[in-house]
């Protein structure tokens, strides 16, 4: 099993990432009676996460109150009318402010319990358990929660950090293909932002990615959650170098909150919004072309959309898409922010992008 750490002001948490977490009770029971403080238990979970690894949770927790709410799956779940009903079901169950969440699913399960820990009576502790590619190496970390609202991915949040980040690499193992390759998409990310050398050895080891080879699983997830964790740690609240982990993600909450939430999977329209700022990045920051043909290049091996499709293209048009990116919760004053390359590896923020420049790219895309 490895461990990183996650330093912020005033205290820290492990991330433990190990194959078969789930499947030792035993060493699964330690690490969590480690950290939670009461008797009280309550795991958020979904549907279709709930059949394959909730009983092996609930063996390890034994002796403790323990409450389950199954909710059921999908990006259109992370909404209001479910935090209501999360917090309907604690207290329904009588639960107090020494529980404990654990959010057991995805980046919509982890993203919804971690907005009820942080505001069920002022804040209680939670730990995540990803069983997804993109909750491991970056949703559940970091201590960003949110619901979406009708006018925009995220705009109902907080910043509230797990105790602990518990990820089974052997759950991958029984995500769909489609899950698997946007979960992909923000290990991409990380190799454009920060480390151009891992971009190469996503390059080098695409086929071993695409087999879910364990050992390349491994050391991918420790490298993405490696940086983010250096990243947060610097950075709690982006209220500075926090906000180049937004890189594509103007672009990309766009294309989902016009096609609708669904319609294309987190990582996949991330994997786009990529391409776009990659090509404002050519126009604005000095970026050569023949980076965006390589990330085109490996994104395309792995599965993942590069660009809209016809019909997306009828609702995410160019002045919706502005539009909409008007209302991202990275606007400032009124101007947008985009996060540019110069080179892989080297990022920056910028605000004072025309938008004719922004408009011309999404007509290229």
């Amino acid at each position: 099993m490895q461990q990183l750490v996650v330093e912020i002001p005033h205290r820290q948490y492990p991330i433990f990432v190990a194959e078969g977490l789930l499947a030792d009770t035993q060493k699964l029971r330690e690490l969590l009676l480690a950290r939670i403080q009461g008797r009280q238990v309550a795991i958020i979970t979904n549907k279709v996460v709930a059949p394959l690894y909730l009983d092996a949770l609930l063996e390890a927790l034994d002796g403790l109150q323990v409450d389950v709410m199954q909710m059921d799956d999908g990006e259109a779940e992370k909404n209001l009318q479910v935090y209501q009903q999360t917090m309907d079901f604690l207290l329904a169950a009588r639960h107090n402010r020494s529980t404990c969440l654990i959010a057991l699913g995805g980046g919509v399960v982890g993203d919804l319990c971690g907005f009820v820990a942080a505001t069920f009576q002022r804040g209680v502790d939670f730990v995540q358990i990803p069983t997804t590619l993109l909750a491991q190496v970056d949703s559940s970390v970091g201590g960003k929660t949110a619901v979406n609202h009708p006018q925009g991915k995220n705009m109902i949040g907080a910043f509230h950090q797990p105790v602990a980040v518990l990820a089974d690499t052997a759950t991958l193992g029984t995500l769909p293909s489609r899950e698997y390759a946007a979960g992909l998409a923000e290990v991409v990310k990380y190799g454009v932002i920060v480390d151009a050398a891992f971009f190469e050895f996503l390059e080098q080891h695409s086929d071993d990615l695409l087999a879910k080879d364990g050992a390349v699983l491994s050391q991918v997830i420790l490298r993405c959650c490696a940086i983010k964790a250096e990243v947060v740690s610097a950075d709690e609240r982006e209220s500075g170098r926090r906000a180049i982990l937004n890189y594509g993600h103007t672009f990309g909450h766009g294309i989902e909150k016009l096609c609708g939430y669904g319609q294309w999977l987190h990582g996949e329209a991330v994997a786009i919004g990529m391409v776009m700022a990659a090509r404002l990045s050519v126009a604005v920051a000095g970026l050569d072309e023949s980076v965006v043909m390589r990330l085109t290049a490996l994104l395309t091996r792995l599965g993942l959309p590069t660009a809209l499709d016809q019909a997306s293209r009828k609702v995410a048009t160019i002045e919706a898409m502005m539009d909409v990116m008007g209302l991202d919760k990275k606007v400032v004053d009124g101007r947008l922010r985009f996060i540019v390359a110069s080179q892989l590896g080297q990022v920056q923020v910028r605000d004072d992008i025309d938008a004719a420049v922004v408009r011309n790219v999404l007509a290229q895309c």
